[in-house]
Order: C-alpha cells, then structure tokens, then sequence
C-alpha cells in the first residue's frame, strides 16, 4: 500500500466525489417527488393514473438502474432524443428511486388509521387538512426507516453511472486501475469515499428514526 500514490490520487477522487454526490442527491431528490405523487394516485386509487402508476413501480423496480440507463442514455437518441450522460443519471436514478420511494410511502399511508381521519372530519377538517395535518405527518413519520434505507441503496447504485462515461468514483478507481496497476490504492480510496458519501446518510437516519420515537409519532 502506496500512501504517497493516495495522496496523489485524493484529488481526482475529491472531483468523483462531488459528480458523484450532486448527481446522486439531485435524482434522490427527484425521486421524492416522483415517489409521493404515484403514492397519492395509489393510495386513493385514481381511475387510469393508478394503473400507469402500478405498470411504472413494477417496471423500474424488476430492471435494473444498468439497463435503464443503457435504454435512456443510448436508445432514446435513436428515438430523436439526445440527453447529456449527466441528465440521463439524475433521470435514471430519479425514476428508479421513484418506485421504492412509492411503496415505501404508501406503506406509510396504510398504517393511518381510518378512525383518525373519520375524527378529522368530525372535528370540521377539510380534506385537503386532514391530508396536510393528519395522514401526511404520520406516513412520513413512520416511512422514515424505509426511506433512509433506499436514499442508502441509491447512493450505492450511483457506482453504475460509469457505464454512460460519467467520471464518478467508479469510472476514476476503474481508469487510475487500468492506467497503473494501483488497483489496492485505488479500491482502498474508493471505498473510504463512498463511506464519506454513505456514513453521514446511516448515521443521520438513525438519529431522525429515534426522534420520531421519542416524539410518539407512528405509535
């Protein structure tokens, strides 16, 4: 283990890591929106919208993020739309994370009971202020583990981004391999940035998760 070579590696890594980390965190973000939405046509069973929403989860759910990416990165410019390889990984990640962010928030959405909504109403709530104020709080509150636990398996599926030619940690640790031979530096570096990205999410999930406990929510 070459520690002079690390430390001349750090910056090429540092650079991975920032493609890595907003190109990661712009589709999880993306992929929260996605996923409360479908959640919403689901879980109150909207006519058509609810089929195309089922059809989206099972699709990108049973493919890997590889070949949807391999489909929008190269078969849409067949189809006259040409993306940047940047776009194609926020939309990949964004569509693919969409699906587990549905069915993790609509679980969420099952837990609340009908009697409190029931009292809501009694109480003169409109059904906009019952969703706002009761059935979105709890769901959420009691989502978060799940949510936690796919924002971590997103992140992680970033190391495939490589394959459309984005020069995240994957594609530096794989080129500086091929280039020099280094490949226990390499693996080494790449490993300690993927927990500088993957660390902070775990350790912040947990300290949300007994928050939430603490506070009596999802009881």
């Amino acid at each position: 283990m070459n520690l002079e070579v690390m430390k001349d590696y750090l910056p090429l890594f540092g650079e991975a890591l920032w493609l890595t980390f907003w190109i990661g965190w712009l589709g999880i973000l993306l992929s929260f929106v996605i996923g409360f939405v479908t959640a919403l046509i689901r879980h109150y069973h909207i006519p058509v919208l609810q089929r195309i929403a089922g059809f989206y989860i099972e699709l990108f759910r049973n493919t890997p993020l590889l070949v949807q990416l391999f489909f929008i990165y190269f078969g849409l410019p067949k189809l006259g739309l040409s993306l940047s390889a940047e776009f194609c990984g926020i939309l990949g990640l964004a569509l693919l994370g969409g699906a587990y962010m549905a069915e993790t928030f609509r679980s969420g959405l099952l837990t609340v009971e009908k009697t409190q909504i029931e009292s809501a109403m009694s109480l003169g709530m409109k059904k906009g202020q019952v969703l706002r104020l009761v059935v979105l709080p709890e769901a959420i509150s009691v989502s978060i583990p799940g949510f936690t636990a796919n924002v971590i398996f997103l992140l992680k599926e970033t190391s495939v981004f490589s394959a459309i030619s984005l020069m995240d940690l994957m594609f530096t640790a794989k080129d500086l391999i091929g280039l020099y031979y280094k490949t226990a530096e390499c693996l080494t570096l790449l490993v300690i940035f993927y927990l500088i990205i993957l660390l902070p999410v775990s350790f912040f999930g947990s300290y949300l998760e007994r928050r939430v406990r603490h506070a009596g929510f999802g009881d």
